[in-house]
């Protein structure tokens, strides 16, 4: 932080401000453009892509600046050439126009986002993504994508997965061994949907299927499938342990086994109730006496494990800093290591009937539970992602895991070719036959 705030400051006396091209103008692309634009010296939204350009004139007009409006790569070139501020409809524009260092994802989509990075890794943009809806599902193959063409694909701070790999990376600077990446919850309930949620949505001003995403338990799933992925470590069983404590997230170092977090190569899991909710934590260990010694001394506790954390998680107001990283210092908040590590499958939310259509994210239908990868792809289960729009072909009950066979799949898309790709990839003695046929 201390670092990119004095190099912002330098871009910004030396007239070179970063520029960014930003994807969605929904409430989290909203605050983000408020961050960056009234807060973040040395840094300019440059154009904001969106479907309804209203909204995007909305998040430029809130910081005080206007913006053209252009339909076509000329008006938009010479606009952003001219150090002005843009809006358009055409999202792909933003992959051929000259001048911007970044491209920030922050659809919430899956299909339109997947387009989009895939249309600016062949342009040679980098990209950060606020979305890791995209990073579970077909996170490995883009990463794959990207580094073929040279370019950066990165997760960012303010979710909690980028706010949980910072902290991982600075435990393993201490020379410590992260034994388990934890997220806290304040409610887990399988069941919730846009009706239960609807009136703290619109406190918040978010849709239901966003807020029941977070109530259901997927977006957690989600978000530790991305660290899962990132760091090599799995879940410790379907669904992760998920503990309930009325307490501090420090004193439940006991309630794991560190010679089993050892075995397991060390887990992603999340906590429901303890303090400081709605932060982050990583446990760690260490077998180094002296450490052990100051580990003490710091009021850490006598282990085995140690108890780190970060109170908080600040959304938009912290991707601006995953910005500057990239761009100043080409480093990758987040991005999975290799191969899918956890998959994020489907369950039923409630009893299911044949000839349905399964709805998406936070609906009323399914909701998404970790599971390591390989156990998903040798039962053939069926990753969250790719479950809106399903037809299923017979009756299922609540709870039930969806597979591949429960289902008859919308009509052959990038998502799914890139999945089966990443499935090839990855696993080619254990490729879905229903999705990779």
């Amino acid at each position: 932080m201390f670092i990119l705030d004095t190099a912002l400051k330098a871009r910004q006396q030396a007239g070179k401000p970063i520029r960014v091209g930003l994807w969605g103008a929904g409430e989290m692309a909203k605050g983000m453009v408020n961050q960056v634009m009234r807060y973040t010296p040395g840094m300019e939204v440059a154009v904001i892509a969106n479907r309804t350009l209203s909204k995007a004139h909305e998040a430029f007009e809130y910081t005080g600046h206007t913006a053209q409006e252009c339909s076509d790569l000329a008006s938009l070139q010479a606009c952003v050439s001219g150090g002005g501020f843009a809006v358009t409809s055409n999202a792909e524009l933003l992959c051929e126009v000259e001048g911007l260092d970044l491209l920030v994802e922050c659809t919430g989509t899956i299909h339109y986002a997947a387009n989009l990075i895939m249309k600016a890794i062949e342009h040679k943009r980098h990209v950060l993504m606020f979305n890791p809806e995209v990073d579970a599902t077909i996170g490995p193959i883009l990463k794959v994508y990207a580094d073929k063409a040279g370019v950066m694909l990165s997760g960012c701070d303010g979710d909690q997965p980028g706010v949980i790999m910072n902290l991982y990376r600075f435990v393993k600077g201490l020379g410590l061994t992260p034994l388990l990446c934890g997220n806290i919850k304040g409610l887990q309930d399988f069941y919730r949907n846009p009706t239960t949620q609807a009136s703290f949505a619109a406190r918040w001003q978010l849709t239901p299927e966003m807020v029941t995403c977070f109530a259901d338990g997927t977006k957690i799933s989600i978000e530790q499938a991305c660290v899962a992925n990132a760091t090599g470590m799995g879940v410790a069983q379907r669904g992760m342990l998920g503990y309930t404590h009325d307490g501090h997230i420090d004193d439940m170092v006991d309630r794991y086994d560190v010679d089993e977090l050892k075995r397991l190569g060390g887990i992603v899991d999340y906590v429901v109730g303890p303090k400081p909710g709605p932060g982050v934590f990583v446990y760690a260990t260490t077998d180094d006496p002296k450490t052990k010694h100051y580990l003490e001394y710091g009021k850490l506790g006598p282990g085995p494990l140690y108890s780190f954390y970060t109170p908080y998680h600040l959304i938009y107001a912290e991707i601006p800093m995953s910005i500057a990283r990239m761009v100043l210092f080409q480093d990758i908040i987040m991005a999975p290591l290799g191969g899918p590590v956890v998959e994020v499958i489907t369950l039923a939310k409630t009893p299911l009937q044949a000839g349905q259509t399964l709805d998406g994210l936070g609906g009323y239908h399914t909701y998404g539970q970790c599971e390591n990868a390989e156990t998903a792809r040798l039962e053939n289960l069926l990753p969250v992602g790719l479950a809106e729009g399903c037809v299923l072909k017979h009756d299922l009950p609540r709870d039930h895991a969806l597979t591949f066979d429960d289902v008859i799949l919308p009509p052959d898309n990038l998502v799914q070719r890139l999945y089966r790709e990443q499935n090839a990839l990855f696993f080619p003695e254990l490729q879905a036959k229903a999705v990779l046929a």
